[in-house]
């Protein structure tokens, strides 16, 4: 069913999981890890019907938008470490975002809502930015690993947070049981990514939690105050 609600872009981004930020506000050093949960299997499937809500709509753009920046650098890992463990933990990694990349997009065509990318040239939490991306290619071996490492967990650390917020806040079944299968597999990703990084404790301790706001209504772009430490 289409969405009741056609609301532009920038306001679905001014809706987008408040609870998240709450959420997150309650482990300020970001030092604890998601518990570490069994490794997600395929979800049943749910019924489709009903309506989009605002909150599901911008979910899975954002949703969209994430996994549009981090499967590029999955994509580096075979040829910038040799590592079988990395490696094991990159082809995870991106097999679980790449459906769910499919699922994302099929649901925001049934929503009705545009095609376009409304993050498109945004560098907001839980997104590796251009530079990040130039500096994985120019890295190698432990190197590239130590900012592999940094990039990956604040991409589900981020994932993870966003997720479990639509699961309170989203109204549309499939949309909300996507939700629950990423906090899954995020969980699980970041408990496999803990026991290759030993440097886990210090990254987090440096990482503020971060709340999204709004985008500025005018410009599309993001303003100082949209991301903040909690």
């Amino acid at each position: 069913m289409r969405a009741l609600v056609a609301a532009p872009p920038t306001l679905l981004i001014a809706v987008l999981l408040v609870a998240g930020c709450a959420a997150g506000s309650s482990d300020p050093a970001g030092t604890t890890a998601p518990t570490a949960v069994a490794p997600p299997s395929v979800a049943a499937p749910v019924s489709t019907a009903g309506p989009f809500s605002p909150t599901d709509t911008a979910w899975l753009q954002l949703t969209v938008a994430m996994a549009e920046r981090v499967l590029p650098v999955l994509d580096l890992v075979p040829a910038r470490t040799t590592d079988p463990a990395w490696r094991r933990l990159a082809a995870q990694v991106e097999a679980t975002h790449r459906a769910d990349l499919t699922v994302s997009r099929r649901l925001l065509g049934s929503s009705g809502a545009p095609a376009t990318n409304p993050h498109e040239g945004h560098d907001m939490p839980g997104m590796i930015s251009a530079d990040e991306l130039a500096a994985l290619r120019s890295a190698t071996g432990k190197a590239f690993q130590r900012l592999l490492a940094g990039h990956l967990r604040a991409h589900l650390t981020q994932a993870v947070r966003i997720a479990a917020a639509e699961q309170r806040g989203g109204v549309h079944p499939e949309t909300i049981a996507l939700a629950a299968a990423v906090v899954r597999a995020g969980t699980t990703d970041l408990a496999r990514l803990d026991r290759l990084d030993p440097g886990v404790d210090e990254i987090r301790g440096s990482m503020p939690v971060i709340c999204l706001t709004r985008p500025s209504t005018a410009t599309g772009e993001h303003t100082a105050g949209d991301a903040q430490a909690a």
